[in-house]
């Protein structure tokens, strides 16, 4: 059975943004068996020795597959992905197709997004570098509506892998304004959260954290 090291409690404000929620969704989709390990972070859980022998950078996610440890999101879903196989086609340009959208994901529009955040974090008047960013992730959104345009999921003509990772990462960004000028984007993350999959992850997360689906949705 595989375990996920996921969060039990984390810093105010930060519940519904953790990328735990990635890897219990895709074990979700393809049904393997598997049981969540809660983490403390408020007690110190990620910072253990322990713990920085499964996690080098102290992070969650991490799975342990019968030994088989990993981390990174990304990493975990694309595996969780090829070990069922289901989220992922059989042969190897879609697998690469998927893997390049799950790059893209996490290497383009997340980093990006997360910018934003350490700039309103750190620098919240400057103004000219907040509207720098903005403009690099709206051309990164720009992109990712036309390829949207004739196709209801990012890599395939399936759902896969690449969608949990994107739909992930476009959540992080659901109570900005970003998405307002990209309908095919908003349609988009609306398909992918109305999959059962995703409602039976979001609400053990919230049964996790003790708080409403509403206040995590």
């Amino acid at each position: 059975m595989i375990t996920l090291y996921a969060f039990r409690t984390i810093f105010e404000g930060g519940v519904g943004e953790t990328k735990d929620l990635r890897a219990q969704w895709a074990l979700e989709e393809t049904g393997l068996p598997y049981r969540v390990h809660a983490l403390d972070q408020l007690a110190g859980d990620l910072q253990s020795e322990a713990y920085g022998k499964l996690s080098p950078s102290h992070q969650v996610p991490v799975i342990d597959d019968e030994g088989f440890i990993l981390s990174e999101s990304a990493a975990i879903v694309l595996y969780l992905a090829e070990k069922a196989g289901k989220l992922i086609p059989g042969d190897v340009q879609g697998r690469t197709r998927v893997t390049q959208w799950c790059i893209a994901a996490v290497a383009t529009l997340e980093s990006t997004f997360a910018a934003l955040d350490v700039v309103g974090i750190f620098d919240p008047q400057n103004h000219r570098l907040e509207g720098e960013v903005r403009k690099l992730a709206q051309r990164w959104l720009a992109d990712l509506e036309r390829r949207l345009g004739d196709r209801s999921w990012i890599a395939c003509a399936d759902f896969t892998a690449a969608d949990i990772m994107m739909a992930g990462v476009l959540r992080t960004v659901r109570k900005t304004d970003l998405l307002g000028p990209f309908p095919n984007i908003r349609a988009y993350r609306d398909r992918c959260f109305a999959r059962p999959a995703w409602e039976a992850t979001l609400q053990m997360y919230a049964q996790r954290f003790g708080v409403t689906v509403d206040r995590i949705r």
